[in-house]
């Protein structure tokens, strides 16, 4: 079977749309930093090996590292993940709530495996992210 990738456009779509919808600060507004960190993040969803939660893990773990945006990285990554899951006929298995903001934050600080990413896009459960562990 053959995957539906985002396309670049798609993702700055999901830029504005986080933004207007969760809107954490004053300040946020959409705007590219980088298309090329774009364009490695989905590459790397589209070379990664396995089933598509290993490839949605990759594709969520590669837009928070990337910082390709000015605001809204980690919420853009989860809806961009949330979509290619979904749209590849898989199940999303994490709730959108306040923790999710934490776990995300876990990404981008590197507290998490893939696999362990893998899991809670799947499952939905997560081992607790804090600072200083």
């Amino acid at each position: 079977m053959g995957f539906a990738y985002p396309t670049e456009e798609e993702i700055i779509e999901y830029n504005t749309l986080a933004l207007t919808i969760i809107k954490a600060k004053k300040s946020d507004s959409p705007k590219v930093l980088g298309k090329a960190k774009i364009s490695d993040a989905i590459e790397a969803c589209q070379k990664a090996e396995g089933d598509v939660y290993q490839k949605g893990a990759v594709l969520l773990k590669s837009l928070v590292c990337a910082h390709a945006f000015a605001s809204g990285n980690r919420r853009t990554a989860f809806i961009a993940a949330k979509d290619f899951v979904l749209k590849n006929a898989g199940h999303f298995g994490v709730m959108d709530e306040p923790a999710s903001a934490q776990v995300l934050l876990g990404i981008r600080e590197g507290f998490y495996s893939l696999d362990e990413i893998k899991d809670w896009i799947q499952h939905g459960r997560i081992r607790e992210f804090r600072r200083g562990q």
